[in-house]
């Protein structure tokens, strides 16, 4: 079976005082559909909602070439930007078709005997798929797990509680976005205008509902030991690379170096006093209460992900927004 990869990448670090509560922030690429597999699944379902889905993915990139200041324009743009505020989270479950990805049926689980296939076939779905979950060791490796089996690696168990959160919270929003949707019908007497709140409430329900079944399916995947753990020595590099200055001492740096404009005659201090209050500065921030969220990547680093594991240049805009809105979440929250 082809090589199948999870790539991790953590994106800010919980606090010290609330790993028990809390978990990283960290951005996931799945890649669990092996070459051929849209191909070989070939079933009257799949293959209407993959023409439903086509069409509707061209109809909206025909919106976005609508000429300047039209309807059609400006519902892209609003669009688009909505999407930007969907957990990215949410968006990267979305992306796991597990029609596509390897199948948890038939593969003699529990001592039961594969029945239907041939010699050849039978050998080959004798064999579990194995799922490399790739992580940049010296981030993991300062982090306790959240799961009470110690055993389990810190990559895999944060892996774990992201999609113990999320599944709950998809499941919810399926049926929330599915009550809305029918309240939307008596818009459909509007002519001329497409009706926009019920397409955008089908799209909601369907998003969570494709989330909440990817959760399931990677849970099963862990729960049958195929996903493991696989440390990147090249990706941890990128983070010494790329990683942000933290920025309590960045602060303090810039504020003990800067000379005042107006003073034009003053002495500025010299480097070693520089460095000494800012590291003292820093020493006092961290004293006085608990260390804040930080990013832990730099934006700059997303082109040499992208060429480390030969990402599509379509992982990179997924990878910009969940770096952003990290960035938001981080600012919102109370210091």
């Amino acid at each position: 079976m082809p090589s199948l990869r999870i790539i991790a990448l953590p994106l800010a670090k919980a606090r010290p005082s609330a790993l028990l509560v809390s978990r990283p922030l960290v951005y996931y690429h799945f890649n669990l559909a092996p070459p051929g597999a849209a191909e070989k699944n070939k079933s009257w379902t799949n293959r209407m909602l993959n023409k439903l889905t086509t069409v509707a993915a061209d109809a909206w990139a025909n919106f976005g070439k609508a000429p300047e200041g039209s309807w059609k324009l400006r519902l892209y743009q609003h669009g688009e930007r909505l999407v930007d505020r969907i957990d990215f989270e949410e968006l990267a479950l979305k992306g796991v078709d597990p029609s596509l990805a390897p199948s948890l049926r038939n593969r003699g689980i529990a001592g039961k005997p594969l029945e239907g296939l041939s010699g050849s076939d039978q050998k080959s779905e004798e064999r579990p798929p194995v799922i490399r979950l790739i992580y940049p060791p010296s981030l993991y490796s300062s982090l306790s797990t959240p799961l009470s089996d110690e055993s389990v690696h810190p990559s895999l168990s944060h892996l774990r509680v992201l999609l113990d959160s999320r599944g709950p919270r998809h499941r919810r929003g399926f049926y929330l976005w599915m009550m809305i949707t029918p309240l939307t019908f008596p818009l459909t007497i509007i002519p001329v205008i497409p009706n926009i709140p019920f397409f955008f409430c089908a799209w909601r329900s369907w998003s969570h509902y494709k989330a909440y079944k990817s959760s399931q399916y990677l849970s099963s995947l862990i729960d049958q030991g195929f996903v493991h753990p696989e440390p990147n020595r090249e990706l941890d590099e990128l983070y010494r690379l790329f990683s942000p200055p933290a920025p309590n001492a960045n602060s303090a740096l810039s504020n003990c170096c800067q000379v005042s404009s107006s003073d034009k005659r003053g002495k500025p201090e010299n480097a070693s006093d520089c460095n000494l209050k800012s590291i003292s500065s820093s020493t006092a921030d961290s004293n006085a209460g608990p260390v804040p969220h930080h990013l832990l990547l730099s934006r700059g680093a997303v082109p040499r992900i992208l060429e480390l594991f030969s990402l599509p240049d379509s992982a990179a805009a997924d990878m910009y927004r969940a770096m952003e809105q990290v960035r938001v979440r981080l600012q919102a929250e109370p210091r």
